[in-house]
């Protein structure tokens, strides 16, 4: 693989990371997209709305990423050293438990601001994917979650990897669950749908991705496989979440209609203007 210094910028002692860059690109291109969801005729939401929904979902991805693969992945190491928790830029983020700080963000805004839940996760998940995209990017330049050995001839040698070519398997997942996936949701939530069918979608789809993808990547070391020589806790986690999205798109509910704008305040034809 290319070698890419994982810093991309020194300012003293301050370093800036890749890995936090491609985390800001993937906020700021999501804020730019939700806003422009905003601006749909009947969306039923205003900048103001999308400004204030991204703020809750960014703590939850990042508290829920980190805290997530605390707990499903390397516990003891980061009981041995709590501070390392904190150490978020030297990567080490789980998109489960980033998922978990999501639903629990949309919980929170849903029920201060008068809404439903899943009217707020069908708005959201189609702007989900771009930071998906960047995030696996980030992996990459870092790179850490590798493919298995292979002769394909894309295959890549990465640093600390062996000197053997992988699967660049985060790529895979860049393009499959960002590119694709985000194509996907966009074109389907461009009509009116049932409540909680881009949801289940979003959910349906990556499940179905992260599953495939887990079969030609490395397991994490400390976990290995858990079952039958081949299943990973990433592809644990995911069954929960196809079950959900194939749920989600295959209850019966009525589809959505589009908020009507508001009426202009009607005035007498023909009066005069008042001074």
């Amino acid at each position: 693989m290319p070698v890419v210094d994982p810093v991309a910028l020194t300012l003293g002692h301050l370093q800036v990371r890749w890995y936090g860059l491609m985390y800001l690109a993937g906020f700021a291109l999501g804020w730019i997209l939700g806003r422009y969801r905003a601006t749909r005729p009947g969306s039923g939401w205003t900048a103001a709305d999308v400004d204030d929904l991204l703020t809750c979902v960014m703590v939850g991805i990042i508290l829920g990423g980190r805290l997530g693969y605390v707990l499903f992945y390397d516990l003891p190491v980061y009981l041995s050293d709590p501070l390392e928790i904190l150490r978020i830029w030297n990567g080490g983020m789980s998109f489960h438990g980033g998922l978990l700080g999501v639903l629990g963000a949309f919980w929170y805004y849903a029920r201060s601001r008068g809404r439903s839940f899943l009217e707020v996760s069908d708005f959201i998940a189609p702007l989900i994917p771009q930071g998906l995209f960047f995030g696996r990017l980030g992996n990459f330049i870092n790179g850490e979650l590798w493919g298995k050995v292979s002769d394909v001839p894309w295959a890549m040698v990465f640093p600390g990897a062996g000197p053997l070519p992988r699967h660049p398997s985060q790529l895979y997942e860049a393009v499959l669950e960002g590119l694709v996936l985000g194509v996907a949701l966009w074109i389907f939530s461009a009509r009116p749908r049932k409540e909680g069918a881009v949801s289940g979608l979003f959910a349906l789809g990556y499940a179905i991705f992260r599953f495939g993808v887990e079969f030609v990547r490395v397991p994490d070391v400390q976990l290995g496989y858990l079952a039958f020589g081949w299943l990973t806790m990433g592809q644990v986690l995911c069954l929960p979440l196809f079950l959900a999205g194939l749920w989600l798109l295959c209850r019966k509910a009525e589809p959505v209609r589009p908020t009507p704008p508001p009426r202009p305040a009607s005035g007498k034809k023909g009066g005069k203007k008042r001074r």
